[in-house]
């Protein structure tokens, strides 16, 4: 087994997990910054951003988390805010980003479908590579199975939770992301490919898909009115991402990325 603590400096820890999620903040700034000046963005308008949207993302992310899993909270209101041992939604998060994104982009007078554009490929790569975070935590899996012989050694033992070896739905999650994101890098400076806001879209449709089926495996799903609420969430980022890339599509005066 991983020990979840990285390094362990007196009192202090630092854990893998927040090594995983503050890799994929990073290398997503710096996808965005690159991508910036394309769209006649400032680079340092990114960095403002994510100065404000990071700590209110998380926020929102532990909050979400909280919300539908408050009959263990309310009798554990010293836990709420030990993120540490993980337990944010990454559709918490998400959404708050976003809320921060159209007011940010309003206060700065960038076009908030520019603005998402140019965020979209970190976001995904960032959350492929936060589900490392979670094999670490050993959370975020599915049901027993018998054997996990096709994955390599040091991912079957972490897999090997409370007497059996565990779908590894983080690892599908992943790599499900990673591909989006080759895919995204590969497309949107295809010319006359792609319409401004198409990017954006394109993740829409492409997380909430993969999420959709990788949370019918998982055994810790949140639930709301007994069913899962990130598989009603994925259906609805999927029909926005369709519709508005179909609506989109139809107006002529729409210009390219």
């Amino acid at each position: 087994m991983i020990n979840p603590i990285a390094v362990q400096l007196g009192p202090f820890a630092i854990r893998w997990y927040a090594i995983c999620i503050v890799s994929g903040l990073i290398l997503a700034v710096y996808l965005a910054m690159k991508e910036a000046p394309r769209k006649k963005i400032d680079p340092d308008s990114v960095i403002d951003f994510i100065l404000i949207a990071f700590p209110l993302a998380i926020i929102g992310a532990r909050a979400y988390y909280v919300a539908f899993e408050w009959s263990y909270y309310a009798k554990h209101l010293d836990e709420i805010i030990a993120i540490w041992n993980g337990g944010i939604a990454i559709y918490g998060g998400l959404i708050t980003g976003a809320i921060v994104l159209l007011v940010f982009s309003y206060n700065h007078l960038i076009k908030p479908l520019d603005f998402l554009d140019i965020a979209a490929p970190g976001v995904i790569i960032a959350q492929a590579m936060g589900r490392w975070g979670n094999f670490i935590n050993q959370e975020a899996y599915g049901k027993a199975v018998k054997s996990l012989n096709y994955l390599p050694d040091f991912i079957r033992k972490q897999m090997y939770i409370d007497g059996a070896y565990r779908v590894p739905t983080f690892l599908y999650e992943s790599s499900w992301n990673l591909l989006g994101f080759i895919l995204i890098m590969s497309l949107r400076h295809r010319k006359n490919f792609l319409k401004q806001g198409e990017v954006i879209f394109f993740y829409l449709i492409w997380y909430g898909c993969g999420r959709f089926v990788i949370e019918d495996m998982r055994t810790d799903s949140l639930y709301f009115m007994g069913l899962r609420v990130s598989q009603w969430v994925s259906v609805v980022l999927v029909i926005v991402g369709l519709v508005m890339t179909i609506y989109r599509r139809r107006q002529k005066e729409i210009p390219y990325y």
